[in-house]
């Protein structure tokens, strides 16, 4: 087959508009702005943070939804399995209130102590109800992590950029007492706070921040000796401005990204101590409930009634593994050298 022949008419001269020749097709996007374009394209870190949302707005609205508090108790409606209207029909959901004997045998817990009322994440061995408790242990369980990290970013933050811009001598001390709270566990500094408070909120939160700021505070150092001699600090300084405006107006908004994730996976790292230390009897005390004490109270009684512990158990992963996805997220997000 002979090829066609190709002619100068088959040719159209592009129409060029001088006027567009500059045109910016897109608009101009900050760094912020770009870093959620990012983010959005994660779909794990978005579906993380909308269930983070709701789990939040359950622990501060939870508490408050029926008429049971977390501290009152009906000893007489103790451990009853959940039962939640119109799900109770259902017969392959577990919110019918039925239970199982160590024989086998399925009998319904409701019936059998004529209670009328709906307990939807069931009671436990005093007759309080689950799920007030339950939001309300994860109310302060992200209170706790919440408070305790932001008091390690400020700390952090300021020890970490005071060493690494000024240096020298100044540095070697810091550095050296760092040294010594990193060698200090975390348990024994636990310990000494509950020796000299009594355990609740206060001492758990001391506990945290005493050793828990080390590790924002050296990461914040690297990165404040790399930038300091960078040549708009340089600037700076000849132009005569302040170590202290230098510190806020140039190297604290460029260390923003690495302090937001550093953050963000010390959350779930406050929560999971928090909960450890409830667990093993060092964290709150009755009638308080945070997902550690709820854990420990199901775990006494889990061959029996196993739904006392699954449950808050269940909403700890969660709230663990939304704040790790969404630290991953703004970590590719945030970091230069991911970029596409």
């Amino acid at each position: 087959m002979a090829q066609e022949k190709i002619t100068k008419d088959m040719f159209t001269p592009a129409q060029i508009d001088a006027n567009k020749s500059e045109e910016i097709s897109k608009p101009s996007l900050n760094y912020w702005q770009d870093a959620w374009l990012r983010v959005r394209k994660n779909k794990g870190a978005i579906v993380s943070l909308v269930v983070l949302v709701l789990l939040t707005i359950m622990a501060l609205v939870g508490p408050h939804i029926n008429d049971h508090g977390y501290d009152d108790q009906n000893l007489k409606h103790n451990n009853l399995p959940p039962r939640i209207p119109v799900l109770e029909n259902v017969s392959w959901l577990p919110f019918d209130g039925d239970l199982e004997r160590r024989n086998g045998d399925v009998y319904n817990a409701y019936e059998q102590k004529n209670v009328d009322e709906y307990y939807w994440l069931g009671t436990d061995s005093l007759g309080r109800d689950l799920f007030t408790r339950v939001w309300k242990g994860t109310q302060v369980s992200l209170y706790i992590a919440v408070l305790a990290a932001v008091i390690d970013m400020v700390i952090g933050v300021i020890y970490g950029a005071i060493s690494g811009f000024v240096g020298g001598r100044t540095d070697n001390i810091l550095q050296r007492i760092t040294e010594i709270l990193v060698g200090i566990p975390n348990l024994v500094v636990v310990i000494l706070m509950i020796i000299v408070l009594d355990p609740g909120i206060l001492s758990i939160t001391i506990a945290l921040t005493i050793t828990g700021w080390v590790g924002m505070a050296r990461v914040v150092r690297a990165q404040v000796m790399k930038l300091k001699q960078q040549e708009y600090v340089l600037a700076a300084r000849t132009l005569g401005l302040a170590n202290g405006k230098i510190i806020w107006k140039h190297l604290l908004p460029n260390l923003a990204g690495v302090i937001i994730i550093n953050t963000m996976f010390t959350i779930p790292n406050a929560i999971f101590f928090e909960a450890f230390l409830s667990f093993i009897g060092l964290g709150l005390q009755p009638p308080l409930a945070s997902l550690g004490t709820l854990i420990d109270d199901g775990f006494k009684v889990l061959q029996l009634y196993p739904y006392q512990m699954i449950i808050p158990a269940v909403v700890i992963s969660l709230i663990m593994i939304c704040f790790n996805m969404i630290a991953d997220g703004l970590r590719d997000a945030l970091d230069p050298k991911m970029r596409d």
